[in-house]
């Protein structure tokens, strides 16, 4: 009788306080890489493949909220409770901006070109930050209406999505004029949204559901109850084949995206895992 292979999770320890963000990179001449947020105030950055550790970056005096990487993995952003987002040098860990807020940002996302920065918290404001003059005030894109928890670019750079911590659905913003264009509905506050690297689907976490939505029509395509609250959901980058889903109850679920079956289940620390 054939034995079912078990997947054996790489383990990545550094982190003291929970994890709150991951973010890998597209693939580079370099390979690819992962950047983690945590409530320790230090994002750190890691081999996306082996998981190991590469540096931290240092200098948030908050726990950091939210963590990603531009295009070529060259530069790190960072949103933090400590009222500011930075912009990092990936390969020296050395701070190249830090744009000051009124509140605790939670969310930011690096343009597909990378010439921007996209922010959100607290404040209910989307601020779009030029990094070829970072000196420049930011542009604001009207005001959310509630605290931002999840930013995200869509469609070259021409749309916005964004979701509340405090009331349902997804927002799409059309970048030129500012306003909303279309909204998501789900009837919880979706607590992560993110765009496939293939640009076909919008995934999000609301409640105890995950969401599949057309990325360009803006239909649900699929939709699955899952066995408790979900905090996160995200689609398997290369084949998009399964999906991997975790929450409340402290275990990090795989599921096939084409029947939405449990394929396999891994319980979780403050530690990563990446499984291979």
């Amino acid at each position: 009788m054939d034995k079912k292979k078990i997947a054996v999770p790489l383990v990545c320890h550094g982190h003291s306080r929970p994890v709150v963000d991951l973010f890998y990179s597209p693939i580079t001449p370099d390979g690819f890489f992962l950047i983690s947020a945590s409530k320790d105030s230090s994002p750190m950055l890691r081999n996306g493949e082996t998981g190991d550790w590469i540096g931290t970056f240092e200098g948030h005096k908050g726990a950091v909220w939210s963590c990603c990487l531009d295009t070529n993995a060259l530069r790190a952003a960072s949103a933090s409770a400590d009222f500011s987002a930075k912009v990092w040098d990936a390969l020296t860990g050395d701070v190249l901006h830090s744009f000051e807020h009124k509140h605790i940002v939670r969310a930011c996302s690096f343009s597909e070109d990378t010439h921007l920065l996209l922010t959100g918290g607290m404040e209910k404001i989307l601020r779009i930050f030029d990094l070829n003059r970072p000196d420049a005030p930011p542009r604001e894109v009207d005001r959310s209406p509630g605290s931002v928890r999840t930013v995200a670019w869509l469609h070259s750079d021409q749309t916005i999505l964004s979701t509340c911590t405090d009331m349902g659905g997804v927002r799409l913003w059309d970048v030129r004029s500012g306003e909303i264009v279309q909204t998501l509905e789900t009837k919880s506050p979706v607590t992560s949204a993110e765009v496939s690297q293939d640009g076909r689907y919008i995934t999000t976490a609301d409640g105890s559901t995950v969401k599949f939505w057309d990325a360009n029509h803006f239909g649900l395509v699929k939709s699955y109850n899952m066995p408790c609250t979900i905090e996160s959901a995200s689609l398997e980058p290369k084949y998009g084949n399964k999906f991997v889903a975790g929450g409340e109850d402290m275990w990090v679920r795989f599921f096939d995206f084409h029947t939405g079956n449990e394929i396999e289940i891994l319980i979780t620390t403050n530690t990563i895992k990446i499984i291979k």
